[in-house]
């Protein structure tokens, strides 16, 4: 590998200085993101706030977080890349060091939305930055470190948060965020090459500014919220959702029509990028369907402690590093599509495996599907990273990277509170189906009801055993209907990637000279 890239006019910069320069700040911004999401039980009860009080740490940094995503390309054009790093890697630390002395819950939201708004731009700034500096040939290993920084830390949060939080303070996931921030401005300052091309944005475009930001405020309310308030049979729910759906069709029209967009929306007529983040969405989607919903299976059926169902995890990043070994040398010699559609096949069948999901599931178990599944996101995830910017200038690649980091944000948030709402609302149906199970005229049921009721009379009365008994046998119909409706709901996602497998070959893979030099 070439170990020096000329990154400006007046210096050369090694490309293993800059990758760890950019990366550092992301991972540790990706890793703080999902710690929280384990958190949020210790932050309730530490400020006093019910869980549904508390869900406003994770709302108000999607928020803030998303806004910023479409924008990058935009501020680094107006403020040169390395202030623009600097002071929003700035940004970050002040949120994480306001998090960590909040005194209240509204502090701490606060606090949060500060920290969105810093760790925003990170992801697609860094990778802009490694496909910019890393020659054409080497984009798979660019997307290889990047995936190192974002999907490893990622998926290593709930571990790492669930062992703060059962042996320490919640507090230490914002902490190791203050030396993290300084070190980096630092780094950023002397290793980070600035931009070559930067047209300075002549206008602000506020009217594009408000409504991306009310597009994103109303979904992200309406998603975090709808379950909670029964989705549309709330007034205010409909409202939100009509502001929002308004807000994303005026922006869209907006930024097509006027002269000096914020959000260059157009490039999605790259047909690369266009499929590129369409796949991209989908495999993020999935990604954290299971790192959401296999830990509170396993916290709220199997009694797993926050830690234990964060490590359950752990197998996925063994895989995902092992393979981030060998992946670039894939990309440089096989078809990306193939290794998209081989991705998308593994992603399917590991998912459908935790459809087997039981009361009687050991710890081993759930090993196997999560090998499979890191070795299937690496797959997708490096190709696309890859492809979805292959065709874009130089010009365009922060943009690109931001819309592509916002298309797969909404998914994650879509997906976090659709998959949430299928366990619901299909537990409830399972209930109806099995609760005619329990009834005196099955003679299966009402033989182990006699049995559990004898079993409970040697301490109560026949009256309060029988009651007692048939709490136990209802309790057990509950725990049951859960976990049919996970499964449902893994099946489900299951399917949608198998779904996936033959779009990848719709995408672009080999770039004629006029591709490479604008890529």
């Amino acid at each position: 590998m070439s170990t020096q890239v000329l990154t400006s006019q007046t210096k050369n910069i090694p490309i293993w200085l800059i990758s760890i320069t950019i990366l550092f700040p992301t991972a540790f911004a990706m890793l703080a993101t999902s710690e929280t999401n384990v958190a949020i039980p210790h932050i309730a009860g530490y400020f006093g706030a019910t869980l549904d009080e508390a869900n406003w740490v994770i709302t108000s940094y999607m928020v803030a977080n998303a806004i910023l995503l479409p924008l990058t390309a935009w501020f680094e054009n107006l403020m040169g890349r390395v202030n623009f790093l600097k002071t929003f890697v700035a940004i970050f630390t002040i949120g994480s060091l306001l998090c960590a002395v909040a005194p209240s819950l509204d502090m701490m939201v606060l606090g949060r939305v500060i920290q969105g708004v810093g760790g925003g731009p990170l992801m697609p700034i860094s990778q802009a930055i490694l496909i910019s500096c890393f020659p054409f040939e080497q984009r798979g290993r660019a997307m290889a470190l990047f995936a190192l920084a974002v999907m490893v830390s990622s998926i290593m949060g709930p571990t790492v948060g669930g062992f703060i939080v059962d042996n320490s303070s919640w507090k230490w996931i914002y902490l190791t965020n203050i030396p993290v921030g300084i070190i980096s401005c630092f780094l950023i300052q002397y290793f980070i090459p600035e931009k070559e091309e930067r047209v300075k944005p002549k206008k602000v475009d506020i009217v594009g500014f408000i409504l991306l930001s009310v597009w994103l405020f109303a979904m992200q309310v309406v998603l975090a919220k709808g379950e909670q308030y029964n989705w549309f049979d709330t007034s205010w729910i409909c409202w939100l959702s009509g502001i929002a759906v308004f807000s994303f069709v005026f922006f869209i029209m907006w930024e097509l029509e006027y002269d000096d967009p914020m959000v260059n929306v157009r490039i999605f007529k790259d047909k690369n990028f266009a499929i590129g983040t369409y796949l991209g969405s989908f495999v993020n989607m999935i990604i954290y369907v299971t790192i959401v919903l296999l830990p509170k299976y396993l916290q709220s059926i199997m009694g797993y402690t926050a830690y234990l169902s964060g490590l359950s995890l752990a197998p996925r990043v063994i895989s995902c590093l092992v393979m981030l070994c060998i992946i670039d040398k894939l990309v440089a010699k096989i078809d990306n599509r193939i290794l998209i559609a081989i991705g998308f096949l593994l992603i399917g069948i590991s998912t459908y495996y935790y459809t087997n999901l039981t009361l009687m599931t050991s710890f081993g178990f759930i090993v196997l599907p999560n090998i499979i599944l890191g070795v299937g996101v690496i797959l997708t995830f490096i190709p696309i990273s890859g492809l979805v910017l292959g065709t874009l200038p130089k010009s365009e690649l922060s943009n690109g990277a931001g819309l592509h980091s916002l298309a797969k944000c909404v998914s994650t948030v879509l997906s976090i509170s659709l998959s949430s709402t299928m366990v619901s609302r299909l537990s409830q149906a399972h209930q109806t189906y099995l609760v005619e199970n329990l009834s005196n005229t099955n003679p299966i049921f009402f033989h182990r009801l006699s049995l559990m009721t004898h079993k409970f009379m040697s301490n109560l009365p026949e009256f309060s055993a029988m009651h007692k008994a048939g709490g136990v046998f209802y309790h057990q119909m509950i725990t049951q209907a859960r976990i049919f409706a996970y499964s449902d709901a893994f099946a489900l996602f299951a399917l949608v990637a198998f779904l996936m497998i033959p779009l990848g070959f719709v995408m672009k893979v080999k770039f004629d000279d006029k591709d490479k030099k604008s890529a």
